[in-house]
């Protein structure tokens, strides 16, 4: 699957050209994609997504990838190198299928018009399984038990919720990322609470 969304998101780039919106805030279509090529290929940046004092040597190295034509940026995020991660199928899966799937709906979801894609089983699943430990993750700021529900698929979350959010796997992944308010869902609970994870900053 990571692999398959990062050659549609290719593909998508290259459709679109370098200058159209993304949901990545201020970001162009040529900035997403130094940004995929940056986390590739230079592990010393990537780092700084994480550890936010490293946050502007990182944004120096997008930037600076940034200026390569836009042709050969997406070339370079289809065909990352043989010594990553992307090219090993385990860590892989690990690694990007979640990043791809997000950033392929960053730019699908920025375009007007955009409705959500009919993902196959096997790509439901793949999401489904990443839920769980998004959750974990993404809502560790927000205090309030609240629970996922994937219909066909399961629940995660805390047992006992005050807040439920029922959607697609897909769905799910995208409001997890942060981007709630461009995720089909729908946020049942205490209408103060539902508001405040509509705004919330989730992720990382």
């Amino acid at each position: 699957m990571a692999r398959r969304e990062r050659a549609a998101l290719c593909d998508l780039f290259l459709a679109l050209g370098p200058d159209q919106p993304t949901l990545c805030d201020g970001w162009t279509t040529r900035d997403l994609a130094a940004h995929l090529v940056a986390r590739d290929r230079r592990p010393d940046a990537a780092i700084g997504i994480v550890l936010k004092p490293l946050s502007g040597h990182t944004e120096r190295v997008r930037s600076a990838t940034a200026r390569l034509p836009f042709d050969d940026l997406v070339a370079a995020v289809r065909r990352p190198p043989f010594w990553t991660w992307a090219a090993i199928g385990p860590l892989d899966r690990a690694t990007n299928t979640v990043e791809f799937f997000i950033h392929h709906e960053d730019v699908r979801r920025a375009q007007p018009d955009w409705q959500p894609r009919q993902l196959d089983a096997a790509t439901t699943r793949a999401l489904w399984h990443t839920v769980s430990g998004l959750a974990r993750l993404n809502l560790r700021r927000f205090k309030t038990p609240v629970e996922l529900v994937a219909p066909g698929q399961g629940r995660a979350g805390a047992a006992e919720p005050v807040v439920r959010v029922t959607g697609d796997p897909g769905e799910l992944t995208i409001f997890l990322s942060g981007r709630q308010r461009a995720a089909r869902v729908e946020i049942t609970g205490p209408e103060e609470l539902t508001e405040r994870l509509r705004t919330a900053k989730l992720g990382l």
